[in-house]
């Protein structure tokens, strides 16, 4: 179901370099942002990204319906979770298909989560956003942030099929402000948007990437 869709195991986006610009991590919980705190960590990683992510988010929530505000579920990973997260999910599928090969399991994986060589959560260019009502209540975007394509039978793709209207609806007017604002959307995941990767770079036809591996100062 990933036809289509650059993946980010593809070795074109391994193949982009990175020219890093020194921008810094930003607490977005400074800066007006809306954050939901289901993947608070003890050092607030996750409400973190680059300054130049912030500018557009920021944007992006400029350009949404006076009633719809945008809710930033997970900014920042640390390159050591991140990898945790990536062995975690490959064993995983191993288990679920023992026959497949090494490189068929790389693949897979990074449907959900990216190798963490070029992970955009670990460079700070990656945030994970849904949208929610003048309540705080979220909208219905067809699945929950995060669901894998196992347990979402694949609906957790940007342009799933079989998805309600309003579903379909609320995921346009996502992707519409932040499209708009420079992010680029992972197809694999309607919640995943980067600016700066080398994922991002590659898709906006860049010759490098603004942002590589950091760390939390």
């Amino acid at each position: 179901m990933s036809s289509g869709i650059v993946l980010m195991s593809d070795r074109r986006v391994a193949a982009i370099p990175v020219q890093d610009c020194g921008e810094g991590l930003v607490d977005v919980r400074a800066h007006g942002v809306h954050v939901d705190d289901r993947k608070r960590d003890a050092a607030g990683a996750w409400a973190h990204v680059r300054q130049g992510v912030l500018t557009r988010l920021l944007h992006a929530q400029s350009l949404l319906p006076a009633d719809v505000k945008l809710l930033f579920v997970e900014g920042f990973r640390p390159p050591a979770l991140q990898k945790q997260y990536f062995e975690s999910y490959s064993e995983e599928l191993a288990r679920a298909h023992p026959q497949w090969q090494a490189t068929e399991l790389r693949e897979a994986a990074s449907r959900f989560v990216s190798p963490p060589e070029i992970a955009p959560h670990s460079a700070g260019a990656a945030v994970d956003v849904t949208l929610v009502d003048h309540q705080g209540r979220e909208l219905d975007m067809g699945t929950g942030v995060n669901a894998s394509p196992e347990e979402s039978d694949g609906a957790c793709y940007t342009d799933a099929p079989g998805l309600s209207e309003q579903a379909r609806t609320n995921r346009a007017t996502l992707g519409g402000a932040l499209s708009a604002a420079g992010l680029i959307n992972y197809g694999t995941e309607w919640w995943h948007w980067s600016f700066g990767d080398r994922y991002w770079a590659l898709l906006a036809g860049q010759p490098a990437a603004l942002y590589g591996p950091v760390e939390l100062p």
